[in-house]
């Protein structure tokens, strides 16, 4: 394994630095040992640790050295040399094989390493015994204990490297898969929330403004013959224009329908009735049955807004001359249905919703009922009028709770 396999960081420096002045202080040990010693050929000895010195030195300051395997094994080899003239000349030399036995396993491959740890062993062990001019067991202990705990300690660390990168980059991968679901339910939240603000749009604003042109189409055709029917249409266009400025205002503060306000869904159902049958010459009936039971804010909502896109639907298209709107409390679940005596249609040959096309009320109104856990369901045959019928349960499921908190 090649150092440049090895991310530095300031441990790995700290170590380095280590081995350097270990380098360092076992040549001048040798070179004093030998002056101070009064060691043959002391002047050599000398001149030798210092140019093993300047080569070991040259390593780290060499870029190819660092960037190249074979670079590194070229000046290990010019080190190795080096270091063997010293340990000719001087037993103390025996001592630096300790640290080479580190650089050669740093910077050469495993097997590579292993071999030339042993040589560079065997070769420590040889010069010893050549100085004391004999050989002993005990000569072997020293180099070859040194160079097992070197093949333990950097085999070691490039295993526990090797599992710090493998960790590492599992932790980037689970990073960037957070990250990733992140964005993904930050969209779906985001298309989520741009349905509900298109079925509230297609639900309020769209619906008042479309009745606002109807009156104001009637108070037209009216005038000026009849100009006290044009001023109702126009007062009632009026009406309906500040129902819509307060349905904004409040869309825009994502808060309940002013309809409910202060009142029960029974109550803003029966306004709703009330008004639509005074703003279109329609006959709207509306009756309670069974026993009011608490509603989350959420059910209310989607039961006021399906009975509003109802409604606009029945007055825009079914040409009806009455209508009824029940809520039902019985069976353990709250019932709304709207029953008219329009034209009726084929529901199997309903458009596509869209901006263009139609259907797109139907769509809310079911993405209403099945958002809170219920039904809706839609019986029409031509010439005989409509009914349509939400369903939801009284007990919200747990699957839909986070529905209701929105």
């Amino acid at each position: 394994m090649n150092t440049t396999a090895l991310t530095l960081t300031p441990t790995t420096r700290a170590l380095a630095w280590c081995l350097h002045l270990l380098v360092v202080a076992l040549l001048t040990l040798a070179a004093v040992r030998a002056v101070v010693g009064g060691r043959p050929h002391a002047g050599v000895t000398v001149a030798v640790a210092v140019l093993c010195g300047l080569v070991y030195s040259a390593g780290p300051l060499l870029p190819r050295v660092r960037g190249s395997r074979r670079a590194a094994a070229l000046w290990l080899a010019a080190v190795g040399l080096v270091w063997l003239a010293l340990l000719v000349l001087s037993a103390d030399a025996v001592w630096v094989a300790f640290p080479l036995y580190f650089l050669q396993l740093h910077l050469l491959s495993r097997r590579a390493g292993l071999v030339t740890v042993a040589v560079t062993a065997i070769a420590a062990i040889v010069g010893f015994a050549a100085h004391q001019d004999l050989f002993s067991p005990a000569m072997a202990i020293g180099p070859a204990l040194g160079a097992a705990v070197a093949v333990a300690v950097v085999w070691g660390y490039q295993a526990l490297y090797r599992e710090s990168e493998h960790r590492r980059r599992l932790i980037e991968e689970l990073t960037a898969t957070r990250a990733e679901l992140a964005a993904a339910q930050h969209t779906a939240g985001v298309l989520a929330e741009r349905e509900r603000l298109a079925h509230e749009i297609h639900d309020t604003l769209a619906q008042g403004l479309t009745s606002i042109q109807l009156l104001l189409r009637a108070a037209e055709r009216v005038l000026p013959e009849r100009p006290e029917a044009a001023a109702r249409h126009m007062d009632q266009a009026r009406q309906t224009a500040l129902d819509n400025l307060a349905e904004a205002r409040r869309f825009v503060a994502a808060l309940a329908p002013p309809a409910l306000d202060g009142a029960t869904l029974a109550d803003a159902l029966r306004r709703l009735c009330d008004t639509t049958g005074a703003h279109h010459r329609l006959t709207v009936r509306f009756r309670l049955d069974g026993t009011p039971a608490p509603l989350p804010t959420t059910y209310e909502v989607a039961l006021l807004r399906i009975a509003q896109s109802a409604l606009a639907n029945t007055v825009h298209h079914a040409h009806a001359t009455a209508m009824d709107v029940t809520l039902d409390y019985t069976g353990g679940q709250v019932a709304l249905e709207v029953v008219d005596d329009g034209t009726g249609f084929d529901a199997a040959g309903l458009p596509d919703p869209g901006p263009e096309g139609g259907g797109f009320g139907l769509t809310a109104m079911r993405a209403r009922a099945h958002a809170l856990g219920g039904t809706l369901a839609l019986a029409s045959v031509p010439g005989h009028g409509t009914t349509l019928t939400a369903r939801l349960p009284l007990t919200p499921s747990a699957a839909t709770e986070p529905e209701a908190r929105l």
